[in-house]
């Protein structure tokens, strides 16, 4: 198995995560942001911890990412991609589109 270049994961991550670091707070704060995503133990939910670490990533220099900050970027790469293809026809007021922005993409954009 190849090792995916880490600059190829960045660029891509910053790719898929569209939103600003201010407007991912903002939206981890809303109700709307709490009621999606898969949390199997009735706590927060995994798209919501992703979201949380992703505004740690985002001011950060590329010089400063870690392994542990890579492979957590690889997660929203697959995440974005995976549901990015499950579109559907109302997309506004979607929990689809709530479940990606707490990934930090915001599809209406």
């Amino acid at each position: 198995m190849t090792k995916k270049d880490p600059q190829e994961i960045i660029s891509e991550f910053r790719q898929h995560v569209n939103m600003s670091n201010k407007e991912l707070e903002d939206w981890l704060k809303t109700e709307k942001s709490q009621e999606v995503g898969w949390n199997p133990e009735g706590g927060e939910s995994k798209g919501h911890q992703s979201g949380r670490y992703i505004c740690e990533l985002l001011p950060k220099k590329d010089s400063d990412f870690t392994d542990e900050d890579l492979q957590h970027m690889t997660h929203v790469n697959a995440y974005c991609k995976r549901h990015l293809a499950q579109r559907p026809n109302n997309v506004e007021d979607s929990k689809w589109r709530y479940s990606l922005m707490n990934w930090g993409h915001d599809p209406t954009k």
